[in-house]
């Protein structure tokens, strides 16, 4: 039995084996033996689908019970980020989804060709080659020759496992031991925690007066931040559409909501390790003047990707007097523009990249 405070919505676990890079079948031959395959997957509103060769093994599970299961680690939990000495608190985060229903095949010319462009799309998302449709007659030979197969949805069960069950004090402990970490996904696992734990404080670290702010922000941000800032001069002439995938493929993307959870503040950073450049520090002009650039900066120049860097750099026109409270001074011995324009600035961290 699922514990409750673990369990997540039909919806949130669905959402996890759409996103995941393969899944987890398992099943039974006639004669009763285990079948488990590793499978690319396509979700769609009936099943989730799946492809095959005619004279494959899972061709002979046809209408028996099915079981398709996939995961995502969020984080795994070392004993000190709970207790200094004591190892028995090492643990794993993670999301899981289990879909249990019957195994069909699928025939039809039509429901085939969708489940293969699904399936094309994930993989290719560029394109570059003529869609998968049944009315196509180069692919006619393709349909009639592969398997298609679909295990319905009849039961979905999802597991969040993100400290619920920890006290409070435990779980920002934790928070701070991630923060402190910045291993890989240790910030997008922050975020992951507090949305698990909605009435857990703020951790220092993310301590703001009036907003929430938040280590890592992802996909669902994107619309946002391009009204945030495709309006800002620097992204003058620039394509609107450029600036999701700017902020998606950094180091760090922080940012602050208001409390309707509208997005008013956002910066990001790229890094190599040594060397890291600032992007796109912008508050919400109706909150300007009030310290929330001066705070954002400072979660910025405080992350893993950004804090561990010997060299912190970036470009601005008109805020030298703010990025010079945080140490940034102009990186050109000799002025050669002038004070209108874009000014490089640089900032040396003792110790840091060492």
């Amino acid at each position: 039995m699922r514990r409750d405070i673990f369990r997540s919505s039909p919806a949130t676990a669905l959402d996890v084996l759409r996103r995941a890079p393969f899944v987890h079948l398992a099943t039974t031959t006639p004669e009763g033996a285990p079948v488990l395959r590793a499978l690319d997957a396509a979700l769609l509103d009936d099943g989730i689908y799946f492809h095959g060769a005619r004279a494959g093994e899972k061709a002979r599970c046809m209408g028996r019970p099915a079981v398709v299961s996939a995961e995502q680690l969020v984080a795994h939990l070392p004993s000190w980020m709970i207790d200094p000495l004591h190892a028995c608190g090492a643990s794993t985060l993670y999301r899981s989804v289990q879909v249990h229903g019957t195994l069909l095949a699928v025939e039809e010319p039509g429901p085939k060709a969708r489940a293969l462009e699904v399936l094309v799309r994930r993989w290719q998302p560029e394109g570059r080659y003529a869609p998968i449709d049944a009315a196509d007659a180069s692919y006619r030979g393709e349909l009639a020759g592969t398997l298609v197969f679909r295990v319905t949805l009849e039961h979905v069960d999802g597991k969040d496992k993100l400290c619920q069950n920890r006290r409070p004090e435990e779980t920002l402990r934790i928070l701070a031991g991630l923060w402190e970490r910045g291993g890989p996904g240790d910030v997008e696992a922050i975020e992951a925690i507090r949305a698990a734990n909605p009435g857990l404080p703020d951790p220092p670290f993310l301590a703001g007066e009036g907003v929430r702010l938040h280590a890592a922000l992802g996909e669902a941000d994107v619309g946002a931040v391009e009204a945030l800032l495709h309006r800002e001069y620097w992204w003058e002439g620039q394509p609107r559409a450029a600036i999701g995938p700017a902020h998606l493929a950094s180091r760090a993307w922080v940012g602050a909501r208001a409390p309707d959870g509208a997005l008013v503040a956002s910066a990001r950073a790229v890094s190599d390790g040594r060397t890291a450049w600032l992007y796109d520090v912008v508050v919400a002009p109706a909150l300007r003047g009030r310290g929330l650039g001066k705070r954002l900066m400072t979660l910025l120049l405080d992350h893993p990707a950004v804090r561990r860097s010997a060299v912190v750099m970036l470009r601005t026109r008109d805020a030298q007097d703010l990025y010079a409270r945080f140490g940034f001074v102009d990186a050109a011995t000799t002025r050669r523009w002038p004070t209108s324009s874009d000014m490089v600035l640089v900032r040396a961290v003792p110790g840091a990249g060492a």
